[in-house]
């Protein structure tokens, strides 16, 4: 399936993430070997809803759940989407396509003492201490993502102004505000950060002993393995840190449009997901304050 074009397009023109891309190109690899085995001589410009319709069932039988197979299906359908804008066919074999019925998917954020509890818990006197200090402080009091979080470098630092300059999804740039505790947590690490071996050669502002950028896998099993320590909650990763930093906000009154800014939304809806748990804290303040609810 001839979708190297497309992927050009995502990454030149849409700027998306070498993450995303990956995800984009998976899919559609999949998609096209399934044409391949099971309707030989098929172009993709033949292809039809009934063809799509049974890769799907396939995928279910395969037990993919319908979040993953929708998620899927969207990259298939942003590629139709492409072949129309370039005059490949006419119609989008996915047109009249409908989402499959998916059960909402309720994040559980850290509560406030376990973050606590776990930055009180850390040993700051060695390099990976503070370091992995810093990491915690950073995700809970910025909500950056992961991939921003490993990607900062030195020179997006403004330590004198307390501001943090962030590359996000689609290469939008923002900049952050820095509590001043996490200021003086970044000040204590950049001066041990000078005695690790090869530091000056890295540009990033996280690395390991060895003098080299952090990788993903590394951060999220840093997280992992200091919140297993205090919480019983069975996701604790990155992301779940970030959706404490955007729980905690607006559980405190903060503005939703400036909750999604520092989260580097692109439209609100994705911020209000974070809601949730507000909403449950509001329902917990109304029950127990409202005159009518104490009588009962």
């Amino acid at each position: 399936m001839p979708y190297s074009k497309f992927l050009e397009y995502l990454q030149l023109e849409k700027k998306y993430s070498v993450n995303t891309l990956k995800a984009y190109r998976d899919d559609l690899r999949s998609f096209s070997e399934f044409i391949d085995q099971n309707y030989e001589g098929s172009e993709v410009e033949e292809v039809n809803y009934p063809q799509v319709r049974s890769w799907i069932v396939l995928l279910s039988e395969n037990g993919i759940s319908n979040r993953s197979i929708n998620r899927k299906i969207s990259s298939l359908k942003a590629f139709y989407r492409f072949l129309q804008k370039t005059g490949q066919i006419e119609i989008s074999p996915l047109t009249r396509h409908k989402p499959l019925k998916t059960s909402r998917k309720v994040q559980v954020p850290f509560s406030e003492i376990e973050v606590a509890d776990v930055l009180e818990s850390i040993d700051v006197s060695s390099y990976e201490g503070l370091r992995d200090k810093l990491i915690i402080e950073l995700f809970y009091s910025t909500g950056i993502r992961r991939e921003e979080l490993i990607n900062i470098k030195l020179q997006d630092l403004d330590v004198a102004s307390g501001n943090l300059k962030v590359l996000g999804k689609r290469q939008k740039e923002r900049y952050i505000p820095l509590l001043p505790s996490v200021v003086k947590t970044l000040e204590d690490y950049l001066s041990k950060r000078e005695s690790v071996s090869g530091a000056s050669d890295c540009e990033f502002l996280l690395i390991s002993v060895k003098g080299v950028k952090l990788y993903e896998s590394l951060v999220y099993r840093i997280i992992n393995n200091y919140f297993s320590r205090v919480s019983g909650k069975i996701k604790k990763s990155p992301h779940i840190l970030r959706h404490s930093f955007a729980t905690h906000l607006l559980n405190e009154g903060a503005n939703l449009n400036a909750v999604k800014e520092l989260l580097g939304h692109s439209s609100l809806a994705a911020t209000q997901v974070y809601t949730h748990n507000s909403i449950a804290e509001l329902s917990k303040a109304h029950r127990l304050a409202h005159p009518r609810s104490k009588k009962s």
